[in-house]
């Protein structure tokens, strides 16, 4: 096996323990058994369980990021993505923000690393505002400046592009929220989400 696979593997099956059971309670050898080498082995590649842990941060985030670029919504650059929302009709919406719902619920790597530092979250100051920067302030950051282009381009009513994003993104958050403790749930989470993008999208537009 190649050096750059080897460590493709690694983290790749540290992620997965570490989503099942908890960082605290995976240790190195496991890691190792589970990619199929010997623990030595495995501080060729990394220095330890942590540097594991930021390599998976780290890749993470580069693919969320080159995934997102494929559907044309970035979720990182409100700028960017302000025009894929100009004129767009409710059923348009509503599949733009399936397929990034869908996305996170069912692509191994973001479902897998979300659940991770679901957990982790409690185990650390650092982790809990890395949770909340990456799951929350980013989202609501992100929508309130797609808001505030829309507002500025006359496209939605003017109004509180702060507030809005709050509105918007927290029942988005809890529906995932749900999935992931109650996959069974899929399908009502999905008509729920269609239910309140066509209600947000009717009382942005004309106030209803």
């Amino acid at each position: 096996m190649k050096q750059e696979d080897t460590k493709q593997r690694i983290l790749e099956k540290a992620l997965e323990l570490f989503s099942a059971q908890g960082y605290d309670s995976v240790s190195v050898g496991e890691i190792a058994a589970a990619v199929g080498i010997k623990a030595p082995s495995l501080y060729n590649h990394f220095s330890g369980k942590q540097a594991i842990f930021d390599a998976i941060v780290e890749a993470t985030a580069a693919q969320y990021a080159a995934d997102t670029e494929r559907i044309a919504i970035h979720v990182q650059d409100a700028t960017q993505d302000t025009a894929a929302f100009l004129h767009v009709s409710e059923e348009t919406l509503f599949e733009k923000v399936r397929q990034i719902f869908e996305y996170s619920l069912h692509e191994p790597t973001i479902s897998r690393f979300r659940r991770m530092m679901t957990l982790e979250q409690f185990r650390s100051p650092a982790l809990a505002a890395l949770y909340t920067k990456r799951y929350v302030d980013r989202m609501l950051v992100y929508h309130a400046g797609i808001f505030r282009g829309l507002i500025a381009a006359g496209e939605i009513r003017e109004t509180d592009a702060d507030a809005l994003a709050m509105l918007y993104v927290s029942p988005v958050l809890t529906l995932i929220g749900i999935c992931d403790r109650q996959p069974e749930r899929e399908a009502e989470c999905m008509e729920k989400l269609r239910d309140h993008v066509r209600l947000f999208f009717r009382m942005v537009h004309d106030g209803t």
